[in-house]
């Protein structure tokens, strides 16, 4: 036992020092600090080196779903009335836009390429899912800010709830199609996984604004934001709804009802980045890259239709919502990372279609193994491009050079 513990202990201290160490080379290797670390899984992890210790998928899966449930509760705080009163209009529009294009564009281009209509449909509803711990880290690496950088938080903060919507319609279209269940089965366990979501945050969120104005800074802040945070996670895990979305909702009630907002969000940010380590290294050790050649050219079409699907999508919502030039343009790159929502979702269409499994399964391990890898960099360059890297992208000259 004190042997196991300590591999244990001595594991997690490397993976943070690691963490370290990505966040030093980063700037100097122009690479997003979230693909360093999922690189340095990759290596560590069976696919390379198999340095980790036997067990180490459970540990992926806490430190993921507390990284998610990081992820959410802050991003519900940019959810706040008077910034969707700022950027509501484009976040709503493009997020909208771009789950349609997506979706209409991997589904045409599938059935045009003779994909069984099944995993056609399965693939579609995939699709839009995105990475939002990745987004974030990126902008967070370079101290990004602007409404480009906030339009961007917003559209990942919120797209995943409509590709929860999507996905739970689609695979009860592909449910109906492949004689696996009626629509009314499928749908409804689509919509209590997300209404159920939005009324576990507010349930939770209501008491935690409430707390959050009556408790002193420090030790108490930490003990009521961690707590309400892991009490979110669990109730939203034992009710069977989405836990980042439910999580992301009671930020949304924090800093929309309680007078002291920032306190808990900067309690958590404390604590936000070496739970990011481990979960972006173990999350590339889980990475089977030796499912790439799997991929084929079904899975070649899918990265490229889902990539199209967003730019053109993101380009559409833009123009409609009226957005500035930069984010017609670049949007589109920013949101291509996906990583565990997807996976997850494959795993739910896989116990629907059980003799499809092998057919879709390592399809999207493969392409979440590319769009986890290089996704990161197209956020980067977008931000980039766009022009709201902060002071950690500027070099001696005045260039904008990236640290994350």
């Amino acid at each position: 036992m004190e042997h196991g513990t300590g591999i244990i202990l001595l594991t997690i201290g490397i993976l943070l020092i690691l963490g370290l160490l990505a966040n030093y080379i980063s700037p100097r290797l122009h690479i997003p600090r979230v693909t360093l670390l999922i690189l340095c899984g990759v290596a560590l992890g069976p696919s390379g080196l198999d340095f980790l210790p036997e067990g180490h998928e459970r540990w992926y899966t806490l430190f993921s779903n507390i990284a998610l449930l990081m992820i959410g509760f802050i991003l519900g705080c940019k959810l706040s009335f008077s910034a969707l009163q700022r950027f509501g209009k484009e976040v709503f529009w493009i997020s909208v836009f771009e789950v349609i294009g997506v979706v209409a564009l991997v589904f045409t281009g599938l059935m045009l390429f003779g994909v069984q209509i099944e995993v056609a449909l399965v693939l579609a509803g995939i699709a839009p899912a995105s990475a939002p711990a990745a987004v974030t880290n990126v902008i967070e690496g370079l101290k990004a800010k602007g409404k480009y950088t906030d339009t961007l938080l917003g559209i990942v903060a919120i797209d995943d709830a409509w590709g929860l919507i999507v996905f739970s319609i689609l695979l009860a279209a592909a449910n109906a199609v492949g004689g696996h269940g009626g629509w009314a089965e499928a749908l409804g366990t689509g919509g209590w996984e997300f209404a159920g979501a939005i009324l576990t945050g507010i349930a939770l969120g209501l008491p935690a604004a409430w707390l959050t104005d009556r408790i002193r800074e420090g030790e108490p802040m930490q003990a009521e934001a961690l707590g309400f945070m892991f009490i979110c996670g669990g109730a939203a895990k034992l009710l069977n709804v989405s836990f980042i979305l439910a999580a992301m909702i009671m930020g949304a009630v924090v800093v929309n009802t309680a007078k002291h907002t920032e306190r808990a969000f900067e309690t958590v940010r404390t604590f936000e980045w070496p739970i990011m380590i481990l979960f972006f290294v173990l999350a590339g050790s889980s990475l089977h890259i030796e499912k790439l050649p799997e991929i084929g050219f079904v899975g070649a079409a899918y990265i490229l239709l889902r990539a199209a699907g967003l730019i053109f999508g993101a380009y559409a919502g833009g123009t409609i919502s009226k957005a500035d030039d930069k984010i017609k343009k670049y949007m589109g790159m920013a949101i291509t990372p996906q990583a565990g929502v997807a996976l997850g979702m494959a795993l739910v269409a896989g116990n629907h279609f059980p003799e499809l499994k092998d057919t879709f399964i390592p399809l999207v391990i493969g392409t979440t193994v590319v769009f986890e890898l290089t996704g990161p960099m197209f956020t980067r360059l977008a931000v980039i491009r766009a022009g709201e890297a902060g002071k950690a992208g500027k070099t001696e000259e005045g260039e904008t050079e990236p640290a994350g």
